[in-house]
């Protein structure tokens, strides 16, 4: 089976940075396309960003559009979510998921992705 482990999360100061990780599993990660959501409390999971298989095309919310970057390295079967300038309100779990037959459309919906990480929390200060 697939499995996604995600790093990097923790407490920052509002205008901070983090760099979240999310390891998968298995050689066929170069196949996968990847997604990144959060889910804040009380409120309903959101997509984040997204990446195609190949890493050409990407996907982002307008709430991170221009301040988040999502990556991927092939080799260490890795995405990244660089996150800059970041904001109380982007305060929530992060979640990796992948979707396994490499979907360049539709990333930004929950129902796209086969395989969900445990989540990493991220917490802004004002």
């Amino acid at each position: 089976q697939v499995q996604l482990v995600e790093s990097g999360g923790g407490l920052v100061q509002a205008g901070g940075s983090l760099r979240l990780s999310c390891a998968a599993s298995g050689r066929t990660f170069s196949s996968f396309a990847m997604g990144w959501f959060r889910q804040a409390p009380g409120k309903e999971r959101e997509f984040v960003a997204a990446i195609n298989w190949s890493g050409g095309s990407k996907y982002y919310a307008d709430s991170v559009k221009g301040r988040f970057t999502i990556s991927r390295e092939h080799a260490k079967n890795t995405v990244y979510l660089q996150m800059n300038s970041l904001k109380p309100e982007d305060t929530a779990v992060y979640y990796c998921a992948a979707n396994v037959w490499g979907a360049s459309y539709g990333l930004d919906l929950a129902v796209s992705y086969d395989y969900w990480g445990q989540g990493t929390q991220v917490t802004v200060s004002s």
